[in-house]
């Protein structure tokens, strides 16, 4: 099982009337892509990532494989038991500037995952920090990341859009790629941007 046939850009939006992490993914259609839940109360991360909101088809499951740590990593497997690969977050440096590998099923690097500029969530975090004028930080100050290949070639960038509560996030792809590496690069997004959204 893959994400095939993917149209770009693809909304990530989070809702704002559950308690859980939960958001849709539609592509520029307005189609849905995914709708990807984030277990509750869970020592170690696990997320189940459904067809739509309705929940009735579960696609993928995402699970930490180390308790809560710097170095914790995420893998990706669908319904099956296929193993996609995972998510590896880049230890200490990840607490000034975001960075991922992003590894197959074989454990070998595939991607790394950088965030562009450490300097938006800096400032995020201190404005964030203000009374009133905090609440207004998700309509200009949102920090962007690129996926770029072993090869130093960029294959794409999520950004998070402008919004009330910082809770949309767009993916683009810059050029084409193998649906297998595609399905691993997106699913590992949706990770990050949980994780992402966890810091603040």
């Amino acid at each position: 099982m893959a994400l095939n046939n993917l149209n770009y850009p693809l909304d990530f939006k989070f809702k704002i009337s559950t308690l859980a992490s939960d958001f849709n993914i539609t592509d520029r259609n307005g189609n849905y892509v995914a709708y990807v839940r984030q277990k509750m109360f869970k020592l170690k991360e696990d997320v189940v990532v459904f067809n739509d909101e309705s929940k009735t088809k579960e696609l993928f499951r995402i699970q930490a494989n180390q308790w809560i740590d710097f170095n914790a990593s995420y893998s990706i497997k669908d319904t099956l038991g296929k193993n996609f690969g995972r998510l590896a977050r880049k230890g200490m440096r990840s607490i000034w500037k975001s960075s991922y590998n992003v590894l197959d099923e074989a454990d070998q690097q595939k991607f790394t995952i950088t965030e562009d500029n450490a300097w938006v969530k800096f400032f995020d975090g201190m404005v964030g920090e203000i009374p009133i004028i905090g609440m207004f930080t998700g309509y200009f100050l949102n920090p962007s990341y690129t996926v770029k290949g072993m090869d130093g070639k960029e294959y794409f960038k999520l950004k998070k859009m402008p919004s009330f509560f910082g809770r949309r996030f767009q993916l683009d792809r810059l050029v084409d790629i193998d649906d297998e590496d595609e399905s691993l690069v997106v699913l590992s997004f949706l990770m990050m941007v949980l994780l992402e959204r966890a810091r603040g």
